[in-house]
């Protein structure tokens, strides 16, 4: 028989992603809303990063400003973003990965995934990066997602015996583009969370689909 295809199913318009978006989206449109109407539109983002960013030096006896902000900050930083840019590209790539995510381990499962795969994000940073610049953003989380959807992928291709070049292909796409982005943002790039977030989706999707539940 020959190799098939592999196609996934997806779930549109899934309550769990439109709402986890909303809510990652509200600090940003808050920000930039105060940032047209108050004069001290940086003093409030920068009170929102250093409350709600992940801080390395939290990890390394500074003073946290309030109860539990080392561990709070393993979850918060996901929350925050650098600009509308920032917050756009990561919540287009959660649109876009969340109905797949669904259709194969449901809602909750999504919740889940996207939860430790934002802490994977952060443990990888913690340990990956002596940076004591704050780091924000989504992007750990969504590559969370990336990592669980080409673990599915690679099951899917070993099971119906289809070619894994795509799958391989696509990984090394996934490392050129953080290497591009890396140099474009003149090292800015958390790509420590990057990898931190991929490899707790791989192991999530691993442990919870250690086989097909689908037809994919």
């Amino acid at each position: 028989m020959a190799p098939r295809n592999v196609t996934f199913q997806t779930r549109t318009n899934s309550p769990a992603v439109l709402v986890l978006v909303a809510i990652t989206c509200l600090p940003e449109i808050l920000l930039t809303l105060l940032g047209t109407i108050s004069p001290n539109a940086s003093q409030w983002r920068m009170t929102a990063i250093a409350y709600g960013a992940f801080w390395n030096g939290l990890l390394q006896g500074w003073e946290p400003l309030y109860l539990f902000q080392r561990e709070a900050m393993f979850a918060s930083y996901a929350f925050l973003h650098g600009g509308l840019m920032h917050l756009l590209g990561n919540m287009v790539a959660v649109l876009a990965l969340g109905g797949i995510v669904v259709a194969r381990i449901g809602q909750k499962g999504f919740l889940l995934l996207y939860a430790i795969s934002a802490f994977g994000g952060a443990a990888g940073f913690a340990l990956l990066s002596g940076s004591e610049t704050p780091m924000v953003g989504a992007s750990g989380a969504v590559f969370g997602l990336i990592g669980a959807w080409k673990f599915w992928e690679w099951q899917a291709r070993q099971h119906f015996g289809s070619p894994m070049r795509p799958l391989w292909s696509s990984l090394i796409g996934l490392v050129i583009l953080n290497i591009v982005l890396w140099v474009l943002l003149s090292g800015l790039l958390a790509w420590e969370a990057h990898l931190g977030g991929f490899l707790a989706g791989v192991l999530f999707a691993a442990i919870v689909t250690p086989t097909l539940r689908y037809r994919v």
